[in-house]
């Protein structure tokens, strides 16, 4: 979240800031709280300071053998009406945090202005699309034409947005993964982390899923309540992202300072309803309920969160180049860019079945907004515990890097070359739909 005190201080600049990223900051919500705020705090302090002088009185009373019934009374009187106005001064906070809560990170300097997605600005290219002498067909109708993807399956058994792959499909799939997590483990410094698929509402508050996209998630409820002595189990949601564990992991932590940068990589499955989206996409792997991906998370100190966002582009971007699949690095406008982020670079693959490229990997900096909601600290060179920067990436979405496989590797007979770099993980295949590639 936002620091309140930038808020105080400059609420015009943030309410100009968040203008540009199309958020309408309360402002006069925000200013009557706080006007209120202000009376009721400097009437907490002044019942404070009554009720110690009065206690104070009471301790020389008592030791001159002095009657203290009165200034008893008076203590006690001070104390209901400083419990009230605690409590009122509580509200108002509670109030203001609500506030604070579902208002969007402030959009670095460098960032592009515009509204949507055609404000975004191409930073480089890499890689020449194939030309292609046979019809090209989509991922689709390549991964249905080896009989080694089913949706007909995976929506018997679930429903709309689920895959099914078989055979050499799936371990394709498997290979894609262990490669990503082989390349950013050996090659790029991280860190494996395997991580819970539930987690706590805490949790999704904390990397900012909560409480302005709980539409996008999926809830898990333990039943209607425990047996006879057994616990009550919490209610839990589906991660959308391994951003969410992973960054949680230094919640409510002070780092030390040279323990610092932290840089994490997992696979798992993400989980999103999708809400909003229908009708977009609704073809094959491109937006699925459930996906896997390959996540990246730095833990740094400010001073270094811009350079590790740079480092982090660059880890995601080995992966393409190592698969020999063209790419586009773009730097998102301030329209575009997710709740969280304070800057974000996406990565977009070609797709030669729909002549465009998109979106296989969003990399954003965070800076503070998530360690200030998870109070994520560490000890600075001063001793003191100040906030963290934090920042996240796919590297990559394995799905849509299949997709992307699939598509830019197919063959005018329906089989599908292997790239190079995953030989090793498929047994040395070369091609799927050729002998033994089922």
């Amino acid at each position: 979240m936002l620091d309140i005190q930038q808020l105080r201080s400059d609420l015009d600049h943030v309410t100009r800031e968040l203008a540009k990223r199309g958020f309408a900051f309360p402002a006069d919500a925000f200013n009557a709280l706080e006007a209120e705020r202000k009376i009721v705090q400097t009437q907490t302090q002044e019942l404070q300071a009554q009720r110690n002088s009065a206690s104070k009185k009471i301790g020389q009373a008592k030791s001159k053998g002095e009657d203290v019934t009165a200034i008893m009374a008076e203590v006690a009187h001070l104390g209901d009406a400083l419990k009230a106005a605690e409590d009122h001064l509580e509200q108002i906070q509670q109030q203001l945090q609500k506030i604070l809560l579902e208002v969007p990170n402030l959009p670095h300097t460098t960032v592009p202005e515009g509204k949507d997605e055609i404000h975004n600005v191409q930073i480089r290219r890499w890689g020449e699309s194939r030309t292609f002498d046979f019809a090209i067909q989509d991922h689709v109708s390549v991964g249905e034409g080896l009989a080694l993807l089913d949706f007909e399956t995976a929506a018997k058994l679930s429903g709309a947005r689920f895959s099914l792959m078989k055979g050499g499909l799936a371990r394709l799939h498997r290979a894609l993964a262990q490669f990503m997590l082989d390349t950013h483990t050996q090659e790029h410094g991280y860190v494996e982390t395997y991580v819970p698929y539930l987690v706590n509402r805490d949790s999704l508050r904390g990397t900012g899923q909560l409480p302005k996209f709980e539409a996008d998630l999926f809830s898990v409820h333990a039943g209607s309540g425990p047996t006879e002595g057994q616990e009550k189990l919490p209610d839990y949601h589906l991660i959308p992202t391994a951003e969410v564990p992973i960054t949680n992991m230094v919640r409510d932590t002070i780092v030390p300072l040279e323990a610092l940068p932290l840089k994490f990589v997992s696979h798992t499955p993400c989980f999103r309803s999708e809400a909003g989206s229908y009708g977009r996409d609704t073809r094959g792997l491109i937006r699925q309920h459930q996906f896997d991906k390959v996540e990246l998370v730095h833990i740094v100190h400010p001073d270094q969160s811009y350079e590790a966002l740079e480092q982090l582009v660059g880890h995601a971007e080995k992966i393409l180049q190592k698969l020999e699949l063209p790419y586009r690095v773009m730097a998102l406008c301030t329209g575009d860019m997710g709740f969280s982020a304070t800057k974000t670079y996406d990565i977009e693959v070609w797709l030669p079945a729909q002549n465009t490229y998109r979106e296989i990997s969003s990399c954003s900096n965070c800076e503070a907004f998530q360690a200030r909601r998870m109070q994520a600290r560490f000890r600075g060179e001063n001793g003191k515990p100040a906030l963290l920067h934090t920042l996240n990436g796919s590297g990559l979405a394995v799905g849509r890097t299949l997709v992307a496989v699939l598509e830019n590797y197919q063959n005018a007979d329906g089989s599908v070359t292997i790239p190079a770099a995953l030989k090793p993980y498929m047994n040395g295949l070369d091609q799927l739909g050729s002998s033994g590639g089922k």
